[in-house]
């Protein structure tokens, strides 16, 4: 068994969703006469590297981040190779080798080269989902979308991607880093935290190689 950790580290130099909080990681007290610990402060958006979208996030009145079904967050995952792909529409989804029945799909494409350099800027010509290719993935009974950049849509055409899935309760996973991971099936678990209404949260993403259960 092997566990591949496919999370970005959060630091203050991570690239950031134009228009996203930046982040600030400072210490609130430090050892010495006036403390015997060190506790750090941490000031950062919801969508913060690797991190989920709660339907809150598109939806009016939707569902928080504190809801997302673990059932959904853990279990099979099958890595698909889009690293030739521009755009994954639903045209790309029929020639990609998308096994038949599984609910968790993490798309490695040429983003993923984009974390192999830190720090970087941000990349607006990133691979993302359109809405055709959602609507694509729900119809094969996907429950949990991943994508290795900072956004599940291509950049400019959010909406009708995030709408197609958080409507429905599937699950985008934004910010993966795939860079070391072969296409293929793993077992995956996805930890978001627990945060009440807030419209995404960033999570601990691992995938197993090799498990064989307990």
């Amino acid at each position: 068994m092997k566990i591949h950790d496919v999370t970005l580290t959060i630091s203050d130099s991570i690239v950031t969703f134009p228009g996203d909080p930046g982040v600030e990681i400072t210490r609130a007290h430090s050892i010495g006469k006036e403390h015997d610990s060190n506790l750090s402060k941490v000031d950062m958006g919801a969508h913060t590297g690797t991190h989920v979208d709660a339907p809150v996030h598109f939806i009016k009145g939707g569902a928080g981040a504190e809801t997302l079904d673990l059932n959904i967050l853990v279990g099979p995952a099958v890595v698909i190779d889009a690293t030739k792909e521009d755009v994954i529409s639903a045209a790309t989804l029929e020639k990609l080798d998308i096994p038949e029945g599984v609910e968790r799909v993490l798309f490695r494409t040429r983003n993923s080269e984009l974390w192999k350099t830190q720090p970087h800027k941000f990349s607006e010509d990133f691979v993302g989902i359109t809405g055709d290719g959602a609507e694509w993935l729900i119809k094969k009974g996907v429950k949990l979308v991943g994508i290795d950049y900072l956004s599940i849509a291509p950049y400019h055409h959010a909406a009708p991607t995030h709408r197609a899935l958080l409507s429905v309760g599937a699950i985008p996973i934004e910010g993966l880093d795939l860079s070391a991971i072969s296409p293929g099936r793993y077992f995956m678990a996805c930890l978001p935290l627990k945060l009440k209404g807030s419209d995404g949260a960033p999570a601990r993403v691992i995938l197993i190689e090799n498990f064989d259960g307990v």
